[in-house]
């Protein structure tokens, strides 16, 4: 898997600019400002949706969530140029498994949001029952994203041998 990883990136020229002066900076600097965007804006949101500063529209601060989507795609691009360029650093490493799961978790709350009550943000007047649910799958939301946070930050703090990880 890992020659597979180096290989492509090689073939991509990711290496080569992930290795030069500038390019490990570069990267870490799109990945936080895609990071920026996406807790900027969905991390608004689900602020909102928990009650906070209610006086706020919510459709109209529905309106930032794309670009929240366009951060995370800048986050997944970066990533994956982290992620190729170091795949032994990442492949083995507890906290970027982790995060990874709260990346999924994330994704899999939003969907049951927008499939079940987030057609209701464009409503005049919210019934309780879905306040009460959009405030879970914002709370979730909040979690989740927190926790992509913390463990894309102890990437680089825990590195351990590849025995280490007990379930690799």
């Amino acid at each position: 898997m890992i020659e597979i990883l180096v290989q492509i990136t090689a073939a991509m020229g990711i290496t080569d600019f992930m290795n030069s002066a500038w390019g490990w900076p570069i990267v870490e600097s799109l990945h936080f400002i895609g990071l920026s965007m996406l807790i900027g804006s969905v991390g608004v949101f689900d602020l909102r949706l928990l009650g906070v500063a209610s006086s706020i529209d919510l459709a109209q601060l529905h309106r930032l969530v794309p670009l929240g989507v366009a951060g995370y795609l800048l986050n997944v691009m970066t990533g994956f140029m982290f992620f190729t360029s170091a795949p032994d650093q990442y492949l083995y490493n507890p906290a970027f498994q982790l995060k990874l799961l709260f990346m999924v978790a994330a994704g899999l709350n939003m969907i049951s949001f927008y499939q079940t009550t987030g057609r209701a943000i464009h409503m005049e007047t919210i019934p309780p029952h879905i306040r009460a649910a959009n405030r879970n799958f914002a709370a979730v939301s909040l979690l989740c994203w927190a926790g992509v946070i913390i463990c894309g930050r102890l990437i680089t703090y825990y590195r351990p041998p590849y025995h280490w990880c007990p379930w690799c």
